[in-house]
């Protein structure tokens, strides 16, 4: 399969490496990794291979404040910033993808799919962008406000101005600095998946496993419950990679994953 890496330079913001595959001008997916994520995690590769050669071109980038940077993409050598992180930034970089798409690829129709924290991503891009044809989250959140700190941990966060998370595949202690939750706060409204659902007009899909460990089932429930227009697509027994893994070794998917993408290929092309 040709992979095309492309770096999109941005004037004032931090650049963002992208990888494409499949022809351009015709139906495009661009796909949104999650948290303590990036474009080539277990089988994303795998992912984005199925669906050019089921007709699609496939984008797939790193948020510009993951952790990676444009010689090492993968894992997280930039951990201040991945600390400066937030949640407006990812939605202005996943725009500015979209703007790129628009102008160098001419898709007839664009479409985000977004996994866990991509899941809410995609949905606020997709409510506030008339470009956007489809939306699909897979292990979605339906809330960030609930995602952070409280009570004394927040007010310790605030005072030292950074916590820590353990990567326990890496081990590397990851900031989280105060600013992302000033950001948020700053932004609730914009910010708020279940605005952004309520408001939503286009298709949606819904993919989650029923034994997600991270994101709970009933998020996928409420994002249902909100949509004027929403499929849900429950995978029986799954958990929130579909049986995916970093690393992935070999060429064969895992068998929750394959009804993810048969699933989700079959709602982009026939819906």
């Amino acid at each position: 399969m040709s992979v095309e890496e492309i770096i999109l330079d941005r004037e004032n913001n931090r650049s963002i490496i992208m990888d494409v595959r499949g022809d351009r001008g015709g139906k495009t997916i661009i796909f949104c990794h999650g948290y303590k994520g990036y474009k080539d995690w277990g089988c994303w590769n795998l992912m984005a291979n199925f669906f050019a050669e089921n007709g699609f071109c496939v984008v797939k980038f790193n948020f510009s404040c993951n952790g990676g940077t444009m010689s090492n993409p993968i894992d997280f050598p930039d951990l201040e910033a991945f600390g400066s992180n937030n949640y407006s930034k990812e939605v202005q970089d996943l725009t500015d993808v979209v703007n790129a798409v628009e102008q160098e690829f001419h898709a007839t129709s664009i479409f985000l799919v977004g996994h866990s924290r991509g899941g809410g991503i995609v949905l606020l891009v997709a409510e506030s962008d008339p470009r956007i044809d489809k939306v699909v989250t897979w292990a979605g959140v339906s809330d960030y406000a609930s995602r952070f700190p409280q009570d004394e941990k927040l007010k310790y966060w605030q005072e030292k101005g950074v916590y820590y998370i353990k990567n326990g595949r890496t081990g590397q202690e990851m900031p989280h600095y105060y600013q992302f939750y000033e950001d948020f706060e700053k932004n609730k409204s914009q910010l708020s998946i279940k605005r952004a659902v309520t408001s939503l007009d286009i298709p949606q899909l819904i993919v989650h496993g029923t034994e997600d460990e991270a994101v709970n089932v009933n998020e996928a429930y409420n994002l249902k419950k909100w949509s004027k227009n929403a499929t849900l697509q429950l995978i029986k027994g799954a958990g929130h990679t579909f049986g995916t893994k970093q690393p992935w070794e070999g060429s064969d998917l895992p068998d929750h994953f394959i009804e993810v993408l048969d699933d989700t290929a079959r709602f982009l092309r026939d819906h």
